[in-house]
C-alpha cells in the first residue's frame, strides 16, 4: 500500500512538471530551452556568455 501511495505520487509530480513545461516554456533554464542559436544581447547585438545580463548594461548606441 504505502509503495503504490508513493508511485503515485511520483506520478503525479510528473504530470504536474510536463504540464508546466507546457504552459511556461519560457521559465526553463538557458540549458534546457529548444534554442538553437546562442544568446544575444537584445540591446548592443553581443553574445551573452556565462551572464544573464551583457555588460553593455542597456547603454547600447
Amino acid at each position: 500500500m504505502l509503495v503504490k501511495t508513493i508511485l503515485v505520487f511520483l506520478g503525479l509530480m510528473v504530470l504536474v512538471a510536463l504540464i508546466g513545461r507546457a504552459l511556461f516554456p519560457s521559465a526553463l533554464p538557458r540549458v534546457m530551452r529548444k534554442k538553437s542559436a546562442p544568446p544575444v544581447c537584445d540591446k548592443c547585438g553581443r553574445y551573452v556568455i556565462g551572464r544573464k545580463t551583457c555588460d553593455c548594461g542597456g547603454r547600447a548606441k
